[in-house]
């Protein structure tokens, strides 16, 4: 049966069981938006900004593990998604974003609406495809697929110019692809995991170093058998936080800048490093050159690329993580008499880590008077569901969110990491509400980065998506009015937000329902009230404008030079 290409593409989308797609409509993407129109497998979700809606699909992936799909027009449309695609690139966030391109005989005459986006997006997408024959659509489409959700996972864009999705063809979606440059190695070498397994029972202070990649690779159910039948101390990265439960014993929170001392500082006296699913970036390892100095290194990676990039490595092995941890497990089994002597030998390890534990716990003091930010995120998962999937946006109340909320299952943090994108929480927060309608999901911002995205508002309402929407306002860009207080002389330059935005009427405005928090006392009944909401919600919290988020590794120092109070 011959179909034109855009209804090719979306019988594409389909065979590959995609039931969301978060799209804008323009000149040329308007014949596959004709064809959607009798679509009823897809349900399309229109945003108020292309940039959201590439979030929203990265949001839905994040929490799904499934692709997420997002459509633009041409020109304008598809500039907009780079800020979302260069995201997800950073966070290895599976992604298939389909642009409009003008017709193949304009394309580099300056048409109306033309833009290079295959050029644009190079750096900050896993690969692009330009589609200039009607009859290659479900075969790019099937290798689109197939490199955004293996191997590391990453963005990929498909352009597709208008008179190709007009060009007619039968339609044959293959069953696999064969893509000869491209065959990433899954399987972990078993001696090196049985070298990674020996090191480990022979080290007298291990920590596992837990990264994105656990979450992303579904592996979090073998860390923590792993971890607690070793255990063995876990810290995690701000993207690794959920594949550990933080309430384990042996949890030790997240490392780096903004992590907790004990974590710093087990790095630092470590003797073995077992690193899954993480690169090693500069957030982490603070100096370098004085980063873990008496530890061996094993990295499990499935990108070989991440390992030895930044740090030197004792022990690589690349491969699944999932597969790795698997066959790690089973090679532990094998050796249960070592295990018992190598758990009696980490008795003073645990106890050096337990003293750092006490010595420095992240905490703060509680005003009568003023609303601090880390009493909104304690009483919010005191409050929330177990099962709550949190989206941060970016800056103080991002950290703050990974210090205090605690997290003990995978996917339910969704942050942006690698880019640090500012207007990421709410729409990503919207992209996981539709994968999830039943399940509470909360959007943790700050008054700069809520406005960024501001207009998903009429989005959440129109679909009925009951995100809430917690703002903590301090009427400053936090994060960087904390280092222009801490090392440029508290020069607040352009950091300062005084204009007074009245966000209960802005949810209003919207058709939503605001409450407005501004005493200590009134936090807990604003959350509830928002809870009890079947809508989305904005909750507003006036907190203390000069707080600060502490531990704090400033930049250039090393990990166990940390700025505990200022």
């Amino acid at each position: 049966m011959k179909m034109n290409g855009a209804r090719i593409m979306l019988e594409c989308l389909k065979k590959e069981g995609v039931d969301t797609v978060f799209g804008y409509p323009g000149g040329t993407v308007i014949n596959i938006y004709d064809e959607l129109f009798n679509v009823k497998e897809i349900r399309h979700i229109l945003p108020r900004h292309e940039q959201a809606g590439t979030h929203a699909a990265d949001g839905y992936a994040r929490a799904t593990g499934r692709v997420g799909v997002a459509i633009a027009t041409s020109g304008p449309g598809a500039t907009n998604t780079v800020t979302g695609i260069a995201t997800a690139y950073m966070d290895s966030i599976p992604m298939v974003i389909i642009t409009g391109q003008v017709p193949t005989a304009l394309i580099g005459n300056d048409a109306f609406q033309e833009v290079d986006i295959i050029g644009i997006t190079r750096s900050c997408t896993k690969h692009s495809f330009l589609v200039r024959d009607v009859n290659d659509i479900a075969t790019i489409m099937k290798k689109a697929f197939y490199i955004a959700r293996s191997g590391r996972p990453g963005p990929v864009l498909v352009d597709l110019p208008k008179d190709v999705q007009i060009a007619q063809a039968e339609f044959s979606y293959p069953e696999s692809v064969e893509i000869r440059s491209y065959k990433p190695n899954l399987v972990g070498h078993p001696r090196q995991v049985e070298k990674a397994v020996a090191m480990l029972l022979d080290s007298r202070r291990p920590v596992m170093y837990v990264g994105g990649g656990v979450g992303l690779g579904n592996a979090a159910e073998e860390l923590t058998a792993l971890a607690r039948n070793l255990e063995v101390p876990v810290t995690t990265t701000l993207m690794g936080l959920g594949s550990f439960p933080e309430s384990d014993p042996n949890s030790l929170g997240m490392l780096g800048m903004h992590g907790a001392y004990c974590a710093n500082m087990a790095m630092t006296h470590s003797d073995l490093i077992v690193a899954i699913g993480a690169r090693f970036d500069d957030r982490v390892t603070g100096k370098i050159a004085t980063f873990a100095p008496h530890a061996r290194i094993i990295h499990i990676d499935v990108d070989p690329t991440s390992i030895k990039k930044n740090v030197r490595v004792d022990l690589p092995i690349v491969g699944d993580v999932k597969d790795v941890l698997s066959k790690m497990i089973k090679q532990v089994d094998k050796h249960k008499d070592k295990v018992a002597v190598f758990k009696e030998g980490l008795a003073a390890w645990h106890a050096d880590v337990a003293g750092w534990k006490d010595k420095h716990p992240i905490s703060y003091k509680q005003s009568s008077t003023i609303i601090k930010p880390q009493y909104v995120i304690q009483k919010l998962r005191e409050l929330s569901d177990d099962d709550a999937i949190i989206a941060t946006d970016v800056g103080q109340h991002q950290m703050w969110t990974a210090q205090f909320f605690q997290f003990n299952r995978p996917r339910t943090l969704l942050s942006s990491g690698g880019l640090g994108t500012m207007g990421y929480g709410l729409p990503a927060a919207m992209g996981a509400q539709a994968a999830f309608p039943d399940r509470q999901v909360i959007a943790i911002c700050g008054d700069g980065g809520v406005q960024m995205n501001i207009q998903e508002m009429a989005t959440l309402v129109q679909n009925r998506l009951p995100v809430k929407i917690v703002i903590l306002n301090n009427n400053f860009l936090g994060m960087v009015r904390q280092w222009q207080e801490l090392f440029f002389d508290k020069r607040y330059s352009q950091t300062c937000m005084e204009l007074p935005i009245d966000y209960i009427k802005l949810a209003d405005a919207y058709g939503a329902k605001g409450f407005l928090a501004t005493k200590p006392d009134e936090v807990e009944k604003v959350i509830r009230q928002g809870f009890a909401e079947k809508g989305p919600v904005i909750m507003e919290f006036k907190v203390a404008r000069e707080e600060k988020v502490l531990p704090m590794v400033p930049a250039g120092a090393s990990l166990n030079e940390m700025v505990l109070n200022a």
